[in-house]
């Protein structure tokens, strides 16, 4: 099995299970973090061992209004989500967050838990922290895992919790994979730029970096951000309390206002063919994906 380390962003993995799993907890640790933090996780058993995954769905999108009830091959995305999310080994709980009672009636109707929250809420990160709040268990991570992502891997989710339990200098942890030209330009495709060490150092709707060409470079190895991430329950509930920030508010990124703000956001990079649903039109998109590859 390949172990790959955290600073081998300019290329590709053969496979996410390859290494989500093992390569963030023991080959990349002492490196990202130091030895001393190193041996501290290792004795700590415990340490941000309590996970719970949350799945933020609202209704009125602007773009998409009434995306998580979208059925693909005749499912629900919002069940076609939370059953990805629930085959995940880390997560200890898996729960739907929304403020819509027709998603709450479907999901109850297939088995979910369901927290209501307020429609106050202005991002999937505060609809996460509200959840947390009402939970009876206490968690250490909570995982924001969106709704229109559902081809969601499982490792993937085990990967970002996973690089956030061996990084205890970071506080949110996210998921990149390589971004392929044809998105290159669009808004709708997050593009995430790391450093040597595997952490984050912006993101962005542009194509980042830009070079002079103002062409791609097929030579680059850009990114593209996946929507999940994962955060320091204790980080998380003065997330709200965080005024907005310049750069979060222009690109319309919330995960702008952590980088803004100096706290450290860990990256993972995995194999992700499939997209999100963004817009309507990616849901003929999602189910082709999946009828070439006999997806149930």
């Amino acid at each position: 099995m390949t172990i790959c380390s955290p600073t081998s962003f300019s290329s590709s993995s053969s496979s996410s299970k390859a290494w989500i799993l093992h390569g963030i907890v023991i080959g990349a640790a002492a490196a990202a973090i130091g030895a001393h933090a190193y041996f501290f996780v290792r004795r700590s058993r415990g340490f941000r061992s309590r996970v719970v995954g949350i799945i933020p769905a609202r209704f009125a999108s602007s773009r998409f209004p009434g995306k998580p009830l979208v059925e693909i091959l005749g499912k629900t995305m919002i069940q076609r989500t939370w059953e990805r999310a629930k085959l995940a080994s880390t997560l200890d709980q898996v729960v739907v967050a929304t403020d819509d009672e027709k998603i709450a009636e479907c999901c109850r109707g297939f088995g979910a838990d369901v927290i209501m929250t307020s429609e106050s809420c202005r991002n999937g990160t505060e609809r996460c922290n509200e959840a947390l709040q009402k939970l009876a268990k206490k968690y250490d991570i909570v995982v924001n895992i969106q709704g229109d992502e559902p081809l969601i891997e499982p490792e993937i989710i085990d990967g970002v919790v996973k690089a956030l339990q061996v990084s205890p200098d970071a506080v949110f942890s996210t998921a990149v994979t390589s971004l392929k030209p044809e998105d290159a330009f669009d808004p709708n495709r997050v593009k995430c730029v790391v450093d040597n060490r595997g952490y984050a150092i912006y993101f962005s709707r542009g194509l980042i970096p830009y070079n002079k060409s103002s062409e791609v470079n097929p030579k680059f190895p850009y990114l593209l951000h996946l929507g999940i991430q994962s955060y320091s329950s204790d980080f998380l509930k003065i997330y709200p309390e965080l005024p907005p920030t310049p750069l979060q508010l222009e690109e319309d990124l919330e995960q702008l206002k952590v980088l803004e703000n100096g706290y450290k956001m860990k990256v993972i990079k995995v194999e992700h063919d499939a997209h999100g649903v963004d817009t309507p039109e990616d849901v003929a998109k999602i189910e082709n994906f999946m009828r070439e590859r006999n997806l149930p």
